[in-house]
């Protein structure tokens, strides 16, 4: 395979990630909002903008956090480069470039809800249809995965769409973590503190983990159970180790393809080595916040090392 379409594969599916999780921190967002009054709800919409890492591009737009300027800004902004509409566009693109190594399933699905997306966010979106608007770019990355696990080859083309995504994933989950972590719990102390349950059921809504989380903790909301729960639960699709236990496996299967392996290959080894039978309390006693800035360094090196392994810019 072409390094090219290796990066345009790879690449589809990182934007594709990124727009799917800004919609669900959106979407988390709107609904602690509508819950708050005027002041409280600015607080809300500064957290969102800091946590999706739009907060000085809006700010150098805008002065103030009303709800329909910040989820604008959020979702159509022409001079947002993280909006929504444009990270989409860059799925659409990315998928045009490796067309040949798509289904046209996948390529319908992304084509079509390209196509409804630029519609429907055509122009101003109002209150009366955020949250509808919202769920059509939630449900299009839900299509678009559908596609792809039910009509591509398990070749390489369909690793290293698997490899944005997790790649994608874990970068995500791991900042959202941190920066709600910070705002809550300035401390780093989880003992005896005093919890936000609504802005901790915001980070699980924005990770569309609350139903699992309560049901497997009897609906008990707690820092560390979350934390817990987002970084080492291997069985939740979300959480650090499920991204980096994909991720080892989509390298591997690369690694068997080409009949070598790369760098790649023996960073997520050593990544692998931190994170096995690591406990919470350990993740504690090294700091949350040391603990989540090794991680993203580790998984950003893992992806620059895919890029120069399989020459994605020749």
């Amino acid at each position: 395979m072409l390094g090219r379409t290796a990066n345009g594969l790879f690449w589809m599916f990182r934007y594709l990630e990124r727009a799917e999780n800004t919609a669900r921190l959106l979407d988390a967002g709107l609904r602690m909002a509508l819950t708050r009054d005027l002041v409280t709800a600015e607080e809300e919409w500064r957290s969102v903008m800091a946590t999706a890492g739009q907060k000085q591009g809006y700010e150098s737009k805008h002065g103030t956090y009303t709800g329909m300027q910040a989820w604008n800004y959020m979702l159509r902004d022409k001079g947002n480069p993280a909006s929504i509409l444009s990270m989409f566009g860059q799925v659409r693109q990315n998928a045009r470039l490796a067309r040949n190594a798509i289904s046209g399933e996948l390529w319908e699905a992304i084509n079509e809800n390209w196509l409804v997306m630029e519609k429907q966010l055509g122009k101003p979106v109002g209150e009366n249809r955020v949250l509808d608007t919202v769920a059509t770019i939630r449900r299009a990355g839900t299509l678009a995965h559908g596609a792809m696990e039910g009509s591509m080859l398990r070749d390489e083309g369909y690793h290293f769409a698997q490899a944005g995504t997790f790649i994608e994933r874990a970068d995500s989950i791991a900042r959202i973590l941190d920066i709600k972590y910070y705002l809550l719990l300035p401390s780093l102390s989880y003992v005896g503190s005093s919890l936000d349950t609504g802005q901790w059921d915001q980070v699980l809504r924005s990770v569309s983990g609350d139903r699992a989380y309560r049901w497997l903790n009897a609906g008990q909301i707690d820092a560390k159970g979350i934390c817990e729960f987002l970084i080492l639960d291997d069985a939740f699709p979300r959480s650090l180790a499920f991204c980096h236990s994909e991720l080892r496996a989509n390298l591997a299967a690369l690694a068997r393809l080409h009949g070598r392996e790369g760098q790649s290959n023996e960073l997520m080894r050593e990544a692998d080595t931190r994170i096995t039978d690591l406990t919470i309390d350990e993740v504690f006693d090294q700091g949350l916040h040391e603990f989540l800035l090794e991680f993203m360094s580790s998984n950003a090196a893992i992806g620059q090392a895919i890029a120069q392994d399989y020459r994605f810019l020749a």
